[in-house]
């Protein structure tokens, strides 16, 4: 039942190329960075990467981004990284957007065994009737478009099919954690996390304050450990180290 890993690196140690990720976080919010870090040591690319977004101002997956160690991202929200969007318009980059409460969805469906359910997210547009551009060619065109989705009426409203995301690892940050797994999450830092560690075949936490079994009140934990498989306790430096993505201030 300790599910307690000593390092970062040997936690990942068997994510190889071409593996799909799911990934918590939501900007720089709740990002599990020393295991992407440890994933960046090692060298290994090709990977297809499930989250919100891909990274912010140099940090969370814009590391492995940047050095072209990603070929796939399913996700919402391109926001202000630039180096994500050029590389999606050069063809270098397959990118799937998906409308964010779908995203979500997705991934919890995946991980509680449910393989589709039916949504009015997207109904009447690109999602739904296909054409919305997964990869350019690097001169302007559409290389490879997405599939047109079933479109099904209940009780006089359209939905369209979406199916359950399933990944070979998630990885994700937790404010503590204990060594069975069971994970609490801070405020927004909680944001795709659970989800993302949920779509996960193999889990992988990494926690700010490691606690011992007990000592988390079962009425606390956000995350049950059933859904992870590796937990790596963080130094005091690394749990301390939070950037802010945009800082404002009052006058």
């Amino acid at each position: 039942m300790d599910k307690v890993v000593a390092t970062a690196l040997e936690a990942v140690a068997d994510v190889g190329d071409g593996a799909s990720l799911a990934v918590g976080g939501f900007g720089l919010s709740g990002v599990p960075n020393v295991l992407i870090d440890a994933l960046h040591e090692r060298g290994v690319g090709g990977l297809s990467v499930v989250s919100n977004n891909c990274g912010a101002m140099e940090f969370g997956l814009a590391v492995l981004l940047a050095a072209g160690r990603i070929a796939r991202v399913t996700g919402s929200y391109i926001g202000g990284n630039k180096e994500f969007a050029r590389q999606y318009l050069s063809g270098e980059l397959e990118l799937e957007l998906i409308p964010q409460g779908t995203l979500a969805e997705r991934l919890r469906a995946g991980g509680a065994g449910i393989p589709a359910f039916y949504t009015p997210a997207g109904v009447g547009t690109q999602v739904a009737e296909g054409g919305l551009p997964w990869r350019y060619d690097g001169d302007g065109g559409v290389a490879l478009a997405s599939p047109p989705k079933e479109v099904r009426e209940f009780d006089g409203v359209e939905y369209v099919l979406e199916h359950g995301i399933r990944t070979d690892f998630g990885l994700v940050r937790a404010a503590r954690g204990d060594r069975h797994g069971n994970l609490v999450f801070n405020k927004s830092a909680r944001n795709f996390n659970p989800l993302a560690a949920m779509a996960g075949r193999v889990t992988i936490a990494e926690v700010e304050e490691l606690v011992e079994p007990g000592d988390i009140d079962p009425d606390a934990v956000h995350l049950p450990g059933v859904f992870v498989q590796r937990v790596v306790a963080l130094t005091p430096r690394q749990a301390a180290d939070k950037r802010i993505e945009q800082r404002t201030v009052s006058t």
